[in-house]
């Protein structure tokens, strides 16, 4: 039996629309899940959320999608979503659905094999489908990210769309509108129809823009215009836990206008018509970082200003999600630049995609004086240690890495040293320093990576059209800035497994990796804000907030004590636990030569664990090598 001559039987005795059993879809074929098809879809799908019921963080999704004719249609939930680099569609939040015609409502099957797809047969005279349904986002941290408090919100298209399959999402005209508490203003990439009441609705765009266009909105909101009287509208809009956290000092602002000059110095005019930087400052929305066309969502604590001189650690993320404008968004490596959001996604050119952004992203953060040379060279130091003790490197490729977000949907691991997940980001930023420092180096200082990136990334005209790349196309322009064996170079560290940490760049630079017993105050920043005392590179591991292991480097002295994560340490030779107890004991070690002792906990276990060691704390910097060129300096000068 045909699957709409199936569903038009069922039809008949349904009051609402029918989840049927599986047992009836094994005995009935459901129809192939067409292919995305570069035509123009033909109607325009008008979409509305409720966003009122932020106390239970409930969307209320009504959906009216006009079809062409009768028979079997599917609809998709969107799956692989751009910045995840997997399918991580929250589908499991989606409930009530159901879908009516005329008033009549029309029975569903889900698809047994992509369950992200869901089967309807159109009845004859239909023109279109009012689908019903609500996202139910995360109330609780264990349930998810957190997207609704009762004073703010982010808004993800894609969580509360469905949209036909066998069309290019980029064909699909949707016409969205959003209700918002009393009171609230919104900030999204999208152009503002007309606003009424708390309702407010968007000029009519192409699914692919919708997703790519997040809303953030709140209480208490406060926008700044980042660059005025320019071309390109340019703003920070944020929202916050409370007004106070928006009050930003002049002095604190200008950093962030900044930001805006040196990444158009760098790469050259955006492919986009305005900008918003999106920012929450928050202790109760879930932390974001994620890169959008004309817009990023970022995540920061509600001190982001109110504690500014101690709270260094973090401000890179905006440097680095708006590198994405040009990097991922506007030029995408071929393999993720894809028709829809059911076509899987290829990542091996991450280290491009995220790799080169987190080099500009870092670099970016220290022109624009986010952070002083100082905490630059800091922070960088931490990165640098990072891969200088990265065991895993002994069996796993950088390039194996991109499959990552893939393997583990980003879920942490028990041995990051050794699995080594997702190191295209930070790993791949130190071989990009490698790169801009031999260019550097070998044309006497006139040429540089900046060059790279202003011919590769240059976006000429503002316009949603993406550029796809390749491995070839890198290696190209590459050779256009300063003729080299770039393929070789390139495949040769990202392909490699074993050999030395990938630190030729900080030498050429004209530094070095050094350890010492004192902290870095960009450490003991970063510390703060992760809310944990880190001892990775002594006793090897780090221990959170709540006295628990949240690291442990493979083939430490703590690995071989048969410490985990997640055991807590209760008392350092014979004393209750405290970090600084900690150090005075590691430093007590090293002078006496007797074993570090812990009283750790598992469960409701104790034991006593003896770690001979006495090597000392040992904390990454970065030190000058007598004699050289200071081209790190150079880097992360600002361009004029």
């Amino acid at each position: 039996m045909a699957f709409h001559r199936f569903a038009r039987a069922l039809a008949g005795a349904a009051f609402l629309a029918l989840a049927v059993p599986a047992s009836a879809v094994a005995q009935h074929a459901l129809p192939a899940i067409p292919a995305p098809r570069d035509v123009a879809y033909p109607g325009t799908v008008t979409l509305a959320v409720d966003a009122t019921d932020v106390t239970r963080g409930i969307f209320r999704v009504s959906e009216t999608l006009p079809v062409a004719g009768p028979g079997p249609l599917t609809l998709l939930y969107p799956e692989w979503l751009p910045g995840n680099h997997s399918p991580r569609g929250p589908i499991d939040k989606v409930a009530g659905l159901t879908i009516t015609a005329g008033g009549r409502a029309l029975p569903w099957l889900r698809d047994p094999v992509n369950v992200f797809a869901y089967h309807v047969d159109v009845p004859a005279g239909v023109s279109s489908l009012d689908i019903r349904f609500q996202f139910v986002s995360p109330v609780a941290t264990a349930q998810g990210r957190v997207v609704a408090t009762p004073v703010m919100l982010n808004l993800q298209w894609n969580a509360v769309a469905l949209y036909p399959a066998g069309y290019n999402t980029a064909r699909i005209p949707f016409a969205a509108r959003v209700t918002l508490p009393d009171g609230w203003k919104q900030a999204s990439g999208l152009d503002v129809k007309a606003t009424t009441g708390a309702t407010t609705t968007f000029e009519t765009t192409d699914f692919t823009t919708l997703v790519d266009s997040p809303m953030f909105a709140g209480k208490y909101f406060r926008q700044i215009d980042l660059d005025p009287g320019a071309r390109a509208p340019f703003r920070l809009s944020m929202i916050a836990d409370r007004p106070d956290q928006l009050e930003a000092t002049d002095a604190q602002i200008a950093p962030h206008r900044n930001l805006v000059k040196q990444a158009y110095a760098l790469f050259g005019p955006g492919r986009f018509a305005h900008y918003d930087l999106l920012l929450t400052l928050s202790e109760t929305m879930g932390g974001i970082g994620l890169e959008h066309l004309r817009s990023s969502e970022n995540g920061r604590g509600a001190n982001y200003f109110t504690e500014w001189d101690a709270t260094p650690a973090g401000r890179d993320l905006l440097a680095h999600e708006l590198t994405h404008s040009w990097n991922g968004k506007w030029r995408r490596p071929a393999g993720l630049a894809t028709p829809d959001f059911a076509t899987p996604m290829q990542n091996h050119l991450l280290w491009v995609y995220e790799g080169q952004t987190q080099y500009w992203g870092n670099v970016l953060t220290a022109r624009s004086g986010l952070h002083t040379k100082e905490q630059a060279l800091q922070s960088l130091a931490l990165v640098a240690a990072t891969y200088d003790n990265r065991v895993g490197r002994a069996w796993r490729s950088l390039e194996d890495t991109t499959h990552e977000p893939i393997i583990s949907s980003r879920r942490p691991q028990p041995w990051r040293s050794w699995q080594r997940p997702e190191d295209y980001y930070s790993e791949a930023q130190l071989i990009w320093l490698d790169a801009d420092t031999l260019i550097r180096e070998r044309t006497r200082g006139a040429r540089s990576l900046d060059d790279f990136a202003r011919r590769f990334f240059r976006a000429p005209e503002p316009g949603l059209t993406e550029s796809p790349y390749t491995f070839e196309d890198v290696v190209a322009a590459l050779n256009a800035v300063m003729p080299y064996d770039w393929a070789s170079f390139l495949r040769t560290r990202i392909d490699a497994v074993g050999g030395p940490a990938p630190l030729d760049g900080l030498a050429r630079g004209g530094w070095r990796l050094v350890y010492a017993e004192e902290r870095t105050d960009f450490q003991k920043a970063s510390e703060k804000r992760a809310k944990n005392a880190d001892f990775i590179y002594s006793l090897g591991f780090v221990v959170g907030e709540d006295k628990k292991l949240t690291e442990v480097l493979w083939d430490s002295p703590a690995f071989n004590a048969g410490l985990t994560v997640g055991v807590e340490i209760a008392a350092v030779n014979g004393t209750a636990y405290d970090a600084d107890g900690l150090r005075r004991a590691i430093t007590a070690a090293k002078a006496d030569g007797k074993p570090v002792e812990l009283l750790v906990k598992a469960g409701d276990r104790y034991r006593t664990v003896s770690i001979a060691y006495a090597g000392g704390l040992r904390y990454p910097r970065l030190e000058r090598i007598p004699g050289t060129a200071d081209r790190l300096s150079a880097i992360l000068a600002a361009r004029r």
